[in-house]
C-alpha cells in the first residue's frame, strides 16, 4: 500500500525562531530516512520572494509567497510574538486555507499572528509561558493552554523548540506508527514523546529549580499570587486561605525560595510586567494596571530596582536589537 504525502507548508516571518523551524524538519527528514518513504514534504512559506531573517541572523529563502500557496495538509507560522502581517491580503489567503481543509497550527511565538488573522476559532491553543501574560492583554477572551502541545482536528500548536520536535513525532506515529516515531526519537537522543496533556515546566523564582521542587504549601500560595495579578491580594489573605499564619507562610517561602512571598510576588509581577514591555506597544499606565499598580510612579520604581533599567528604556533598549520588521528577542 502507497503511503499518501502530507505537505506541510511553514509560514516564517522576519525575527522566527529558527530552532522551531528545525526541530520540526528534523524529525520528519529522519522519518523518511528510517520508513524508506517520502511520507513527509515540506515547504518555507512568506509573504514575499524575499529572503526571511531568523532570530539566529540566519537568512532562510522561502520557496512560495503566500499567494503561491498549495494546498497543504499543514501550514505552521513560525514568528516573535509582535509579527504582524506585511500584506493586508495574507489573513485571508490563511482563512482560505482553513476553510479548504489545511490545518493551521504555530509554533512559540506563532500563535499571536495566527490568531490576528482571524483563521482560527474556539481552538485550545498552546501558549509558552514566557509570553502567557503578553498573550492575556492582547487576547483576554481566548484561553491560553499551559500544555506542551495542543492537537485538534483544526488546529496544531507548540509551545517552543522542543514541544515542536513532540508535534513532529506525533505527526510521525500518525502516519507511520508507533514504532517508526520511537526510532525518530532515538536517533536524536531525544528522551520521550511528550504528548498533548503534558503542562509545561516554568521556571520558579529563587532557590528551587523547578515548580515540582516546591512544598504543596509553597505552590499553591503562588498560585494563589497569580490568579488575579491585577488585583493583587495580600500575604495576609494568601495565609487565611491557607488556614495558616502569615508566620508560617513566610518561613515556608523562605525555606523554599530563598525569600518572602512579598518579594517572591512582586518579582513574578515585575516579570509578567516585562513580558508586557517587550511583547505589546501597551502604555506604562496600561502595563502598571496589568499587574496590579494603581501608580505608574511606583511601578517604575519598582521595576528599575529589578532590572536595573526603567520600562520604557527597556522596551528601547530592546528595540535595537530587534531584527528586520522590529521584532523582538528572544525568540523561543
Amino acid at each position: 500500500m502507497t503511503q499518501r504525502m502530507i505537505r506541510i507548508g511553514f509560514l516564517i516571518f522576519p525575527g522566527f525562531p529558527m530552532s522551531c523551524l528545525t526541530s520540526v524538519i528534523e524529525p520528519l527528514r529522519a522519518a523518511n530516512e528510517i520508513s524508506g518513504h517520502k511520507t513527509f514534504a515540506w515547504d518555507l512559506v512568506a509573504e514575499s520572494a524575499d529572503r526571511v531573517m531568523s532570530s539566529a541572523g540566519i537568512a532562510f529563502e522561502p520557496s512560495k509567497s503566500i499567494e503561491e500557496m498549495e494546498d497543504f495538509d499543514y501550514l505552521l507560522l513560525l514568528a516573535a510574538p509582535t509579527s504582524t502581517f506585511s500584506h493586508t491580503r495574507s489573513p485571508a489567503h490563511l482563512r482560505r486555507a482553513a476553510r479548504h481543509g489545511t490545518v493551521l497550527g504555530a509554533i512559540s511565538g506563532g500563535v499571536f499572528p495566527l490568531l490576528r488573522s482571524g483563521a482560527v476559532g474556539d481552538e485550545a491553543l498552546s501558549v509558552h509561558w514566557c509570553y502567557e501574560t503578553a498573550f492575556q492583554a492582547e487576547f483576554p477572551d481566548v484561553a491560553a493552554s499551559d500544555q506542551v502541545i495542543e492537537i485538534t482536528p483544526r488546529c496544531v500548536t507548540a509551545s517552543g523548540a522542543a514541544a515542536a520536535f513532540d508535534l513532529a513525532l506525533h505527526m510521525v506515529e500518525t502516519a507511520l506508527g508507533a514504532g517508526i516515531a520511537t526510532e525518530v526519537a532515538c536517533w536524536f537522543q531525544h528522551p520521550m514523546m511528550r504528548k498533548a496533556g503534558v503542562q509545561q515546566m516554568v521556571p520558579v523564582l529563587g532557590d528551587a529549580a523547578g515548580p515540582d521542587d516546591l512544598p504543596p504549601l509553597v505552590a499553591r500560595a503562588i498560585d494563589l499570587m497569580g490568579r488575579n495579578m491585577e488585583d493583587p491580594i495580600s500575604m495576609a489573605e494568601v495565609a487565611e486561605l491557607l488556614d495558616i499564619t502569615p508566620r508560617h507562610l513566610e518561613r515556608s517561602f523562605k525555606r523554599a525560595t530563598g525569600q518572602n512571598p512579598t518579594g517572591y510576588f512582586r518579582a513574578m509581577r515585575m516579570k509578567a510586567a516585562r513580558q508586557i514591555v517587550m511583547y505589546s506597544n501597551d502604555s506604562m499606565a496600561e502595563i502598571a494596571e496589568a499587574v496590579g499598580y494603581a501608580s505608574v510612579k511606583v511601578f517604575v520604581r519598582h521595576y528599575r530596582e529589578a532590572f536595573g533599567i526603567a520600562p520604557r528604556d527597556d522596551r528601547q533598549k530592546i528595540n535595537l536589537t530587534r531584527v528586520k520588521g522590529n521584532l523582538p528577542v528572544p525568540s523561543v
